[in-house]
């Protein structure tokens, strides 16, 4: 069975900057990490396959410097590295890049079966949550959002049971194979590499994969295909910010002169 964990390149979010023109993100001169959440999709990815001895194919969708990103999963453990890159693949929204991931993980299953793909819950560029439920909806997949706890997996039964994480509880679901789950932060402490396997991913080679092998319809992929758009973005304009009362030596009168505030700028009605 091939486990497949969705990884992402972004920015980091102290220095992003945007293109005002196509409102893109301008990646020349930016930093770029490993989306936070997706380092705990990597490491539940690697647990599995300690303890049960499947493979671990990691994708990653961006520009030819997102080859870094997957270099750190062969690091960790990751047996296969396939970076999507096309110039056509540029300026997708979720549903484009949505479409673009599914058709790579449907490629790999016709080479080797899929049980499980994991996602991290969102990017820290986007925030939408979006790409793993369409992943899942395109693949006809389970999908499991929110995870964080794998409570039981059964490969001779193809089931699974994870805690999924809501506002104010926990719901536990049991599912089929194949499954998508998108995870939390909660659900693991992700490892580090060693220096031999740090050394190894150096030399490993990381499979690129373009619109050629993909044989996607142009016009359902990158910009093209992408019915959203950032309208409008920028930098918000913090004010200068304002003592109000003592909050030590008179926490309830300062409680009191903040709601007067408050309320007075009809931020807050009571």
């Amino acid at each position: 069975m091939l486990v497949v964990v969705c990884i992402k390149q972004v920015p980091d979010t102290t220095q992003v900057q945007i293109d005002p023109v196509t409102n893109t993100l301008v990646r020349e001169g930016i930093p770029f990490i490993v989306n936070p959440y997706d380092t705990h999709a990597l490491e539940e990815a690697l647990r599995l396959k300690d303890r049960f001895g499947f493979r671990v194919a990691a994708i990653s969708m961006g520009p030819p410097n997102a080859e870094a990103t997957l270099k750190k999963a062969l690091a960790l453990g990751v047996d296969e590295a396939i970076l999507l890159s096309d110039r056509a693949f540029g300026g997708a929204d979720t549903l484009a890049t949505s479409r673009v991931l599914s058709e790579a993980i449907d490629r790999l299953n016709r080479q080797e079966q899929v049980g499980i793909v994991i996602c991290g819950k969102q990017t820290i560029d986007g925030d939408t949550a979006q790409v793993g439920p369409g992943i899942a909806t395109r693949l006809g997949y389970t999908q499991l959002t929110l995870v964080d706890r794998v409570e039981k997996f059964d490969p001779f039964q193809g089931r699974i049971t994870v805690r999924r994480k809501l506002e104010g509880r926990h719901e536990t679901v049991e599912a089929p194979l194949p499954v998508l789950l998108t995870v939390v932060r909660e659900l693991n402490r992700p490892r580090y590499p060693t220096v031999p396997m740090r050394l190894e991913s150096e030399q490993a080679t990381v499979q690129v994969w373009s619109n050629q092998e993909l044989q996607l319809d142009q016009n359902g992929i990158g910009l093209k295909g992408s019915p959203t758009w950032v309208s409008r973005i920028f930098s918000p304009q913090r004010e200068k910010g304002e003592i109000v009362g003592d909050g030590v030596a008179d926490p309830a009168g300062a409680a009191h002169l903040l709601v007067d505030k408050l309320v007075s700028r009809d931020l807050l009605v009571v």
